[in-house]
């Protein structure tokens, strides 16, 4: 049986390109995730422990499944335990070859190489703006004038954080990062 796993970044992007190319491969069941590589990834541990001898794992793309290199071998040891192969439709990787098991590690290595590079970069441009004076990051929910009626009024000792953040129209975090701001809250 070929089972797929499709994933995207965030909630805003869609998994519409890699389910229509799974369907396209015959892939009769498939697990879909939104989030990131970084966090759990409760679909794949899922379609990993739904895999039975025979079965083939396929995914769009290889960078789609792991986070790095070792986490990509774990993975695939993981799928051979269970006598499962593994297909990227968009890499040339058969993992029933010594030859395909290669291809697969050095594909694993070039893409953790490649997304290393993109977060190198990121970070040099941020901090290339920074340097020039701009600013980043999300802009404040709150204005300077809100931030100090809201100090303001906890320190009254009448209001609560929750009943700020509703009073303010934003969320409770923003309240609190307003006071720590302003030294009406220590960290703990």
């Amino acid at each position: 049986m070929l089972v797929g796993y499709a994933r995207v970044s965030t909630d805003q992007q869609e998994t519409d390109l890699q389910l229509d190319a799974l369907r396209r491969a015959g892939v009769s069941r498939v697990y879909e995730e939104k989030g990131s590589s970084v966090g759990r990834r409760p679909q794949l541990q899922r379609a990993l422990g739904a895999l039975r001898e025979g079965d083939v794992l396929v995914v769009f793309k290889l960078d789609r499944l792991a986070r790095s290199l070792r986490n990509l071998l774990d993975i695939i040891e993981r799928m051979e335990a269970a006598g499962a192969g593994f297909r990227s439709l968009t890499e040339p990787i058969d993992t029933s070859s010594a030859a395909g098991r290669l291809m697969l590690q050095m594909l694993g290595a070039v893409a953790e190489f490649e997304r290393s590079l993109i977060r190198e970069r990121s970070i040099a441009g941020q901090q290339a703006a920074i340097a020039r004076g701009a600013k980043v990051g999300r802009p404040r929910v709150l204005g300077a004038e809100d931030e100090e009626a809201l100090v303001e009024l906890y320190q009254t000792g009448c209001y609560t954080q929750t009943v700020l953040a509703d009073a303010f129209g934003c969320h409770l975090a923003s309240v609190r990062r307003a006071l720590y701001r302003a030294g009406a809250l220590r960290w703990r």
